[in-house]
């Protein structure tokens, strides 16, 4: 029993040492590059719109450059202006960056953003809206979230 009491806190050392050399970190201090997606529609408006249009919206950001490369795309709509805007998904927002006058689908670019609005996209509070001449507040939206949530775990090797 004295010689289990000895060897036993070398075992859980050992034990310990293995885990940590065998786990590979590739959470978000170490992975500069994070994928955030949304689906856009008619129903996630603010009020709802009834639309057939559907759209998505794909992207990464990197933290290093703070830059969001973005890709949108949309089918069943001509938008007139697209945007994406802070807020909450059962809210309306203000306009954070606008896509522009390029908005058939689809819809790519960057954006460099500021420390604020880096802390709106981790905290799930942007959102994309496409307007139409016939839904002027817009007519599909989708709340942009984390879609690379792999990144934010430690992974076995």
């Amino acid at each position: 029993m004295k010689k289990l009491k000895q060897v036993l806190p070398i075992l859980v050392a050992l034990f310990t040492v293995g885990v940590m050399i065998g786990c590979k970190d590739t959470g978000p201090h170490t992975n500069p590059e994070v994928k955030f997606e949304a689906t856009l529609s008619g129903a996630n408006e603010v009020p709802p719109v009834q639309s057939s249009a559907t759209g998505r919206m794909e992207g990464v950001y990197n933290k290093d450059t703070k830059t969001l490369t973005y890709t949108i795309t949309h089918s069943g709509l001509t938008p007139t202006a697209g945007h994406f805007h802070s807020g909450q998904s059962y809210q309306t927002g203000p306009v954070i960056f606008d896509f522009g006058t390029a908005l058939t689908s689809p819809i790519s670019g960057t954006w460099t953003l500021n420390q604020q609005q880096e802390n709106l996209l981790f905290a799930g509070l942007l959102y994309v809206n496409l307007h139409t001449e016939a839904n002027k507040s817009g007519e599909i939206r989708g709340q942009v979230n984390m879609s690379d949530f792999v990144t934010w775990k430690a992974n076995r090797k």
